[in-house]
């Protein structure tokens, strides 16, 4: 008889504050999403407790009334874990762990946590230990006893399991170690990317669960893992996408963005993040059935800027069209967005008109050119014939002329072989 021990799930209270510049329902629409992410993080939400304030308490973020309010809510409901959807500060915790007397964790840190539980590369691994320790850092004073045996579970994962006993100058030494080897690990992915570069690249960016894994699945006939969880996938993931027998795109889907992704999560994770600053067009794919999709739009906008990808060629593939209640908005949809394609990767809908938009931008990367040779130069023009389509080829002479057709850096590639008289 097999014994299956399964990790109980904690009970969590959530907190939300509104400010001005922001309606209730855009703030319970956040802490409908802090609810999937507690969920992602293994903890079931047992109350929400939503505030209207003028601006955030010093002390105890949302007042020590209300601090108090919570602190009963937790003992009467049994609850150990209270995640707050803004960022505090180091001192707030401490003053709400002293009050509430139960685990205090804010949106970073449970991001952090989701994306330790879900890190499997030694990539990513190293990056999200990063992120957590640069995190930490300024709230080491917190660590030793929020880290403690006291508390275990959500928001404990990773290097603070092990950094109780640390001072910041082991952790300074812990981050300066790390950053050397993701320093030495971009090195090795740039060495991917330039052979990469002998290829059309697109990468899929979106808010998370958009259905960036599904989409990459259903065109490269690939097996990426795709679940309706928030971060299901962490490691880029390219394959290829067979245009025709001469012809293919290589697609990469990429770790989901969110609305206040920790800065020093993203900052870790750019070497992961590169394939998206080096592709030749990015497919921004957009869940159309959301009700706060135009939010999503903007928050990964932002995070390509930050990526330095404001400038890259860009469309919108707005995805699960199927699962729109009020199709009456497509027609103001694509008013909006006048080169947007609208699809539904899970039931395959409209998926042609995609392929033919992939087609069209492939096309319009290649160029045609006639090159004349010595006919005596073998060399070259069995390297033209490996890096582009030889259209047609005359012999006049001690001479040839061939007609080609490549990618334009392909085509570059040529022209520098050719100027070097390879």
């Amino acid at each position: 008889m097999l014994e299956i021990n399964e990790k109980k799930r904690e009970r969590a209270i959530l907190v939300a504050v509104k400010t001005d510049g922001h309606t209730k329902e855009r703030v319970h629409e956040y802490l409908e999403e802090l609810e999937m992410l507690a969920d992602t993080a293994g903890a079931d939400t047992i109350l929400k407790v939503y505030q209207e304030r003028y601006r955030y308490d010093k002390a105890f973020f949302i007042g020590k009334g209300k601090a108090e309010e919570v602190a009963e809510l937790a003992e009467l409901n049994e609850v150990s874990l209270v995640i707050f959807d803004d960022d505090l500060q180091p001192t707030q915790v401490r003053n709400l762990e002293k009050l509430i007397d139960k685990k205090i964790l804010d949106r970073s840190g449970l991001i952090l946590d989701i994306f330790a539980s879900h890190a499997q590369t030694r990539e990513a691994k190293t990056q999200v230990e990063l992120a957590q320790l640069e995190y930490m850092l300024p709230r080491l004073t917190r660590a030793w006893t929020h880290l403690s045996k006291q508390f275990g579970g959500i928001g404990t994962k990773g290097p603070g399991e092990t950094q109780i006993e640390t001072d910041r100058r082991l952790i300074r030494t812990r981050i300066s170690k790390l950053k050397e080897r993701l320093d030495k690990i971009e090195t090795q992915n740039q060495i991917s990317s330039f052979k990469r570069k002998q290829f059309f690249n697109a990468s899929l960016v979106g808010y998370t669960n958009a259905g960036k894994s599904t989409l990459l699945n259903l065109l490269t006939d690939s097996t990426v893992l795709a679940e309706n969880k928030l971060f299901a996938t962490l490691d880029s993931t390219t394959r290829s996408y067979d245009i025709d027998s001469k012809r293919k795109i290589l697609m990469s889907d990429t770790v989901g963005f969110i609305r206040k992704l920790p800065h020093n999560l993203i900052a870790s994770f750019k070497s992961t993040l590169n394939v998206v600053r080096d592709a030749d067009i990015i497919m921004h794919i957009v869940d159309i059935s959301h009700p706060f999709f135009e939010d999503h739009i903007k928050v990964v906008n932002d995070t390509l800027k930050e990526l330095d990808c404001e400038n890259s060629q860009r469309f919108i593939v707005f995805n699960k069209i199927d699962m729109l209640a009020d199709k009456s908005r497509l027609e103001e949809i694509k008013e909006k967005h006048p080169d947007s394609i609208i699809i539904s990767a899970h039931r395959g809908i409209n998926i042609g008109t995609l392929k033919e938009k992939l087609v069209e931008l492939v096309e319009q990367n290649h160029v045609e050119k006639t090159v004349e040779l010595e006919n005596s130069n073998s060399k070259l023009i069995s390297q033209i014939h490996q890096l582009a389509e030889v259209l047609s080829i005359e012999y006049e002479g001690d001479k040839v002329l061939i007609k080609y057709r490549a990618e334009k850096n392909l085509d570059s590639k040529i022209s520098g072989l050719i100027k070097a008289g390879v």
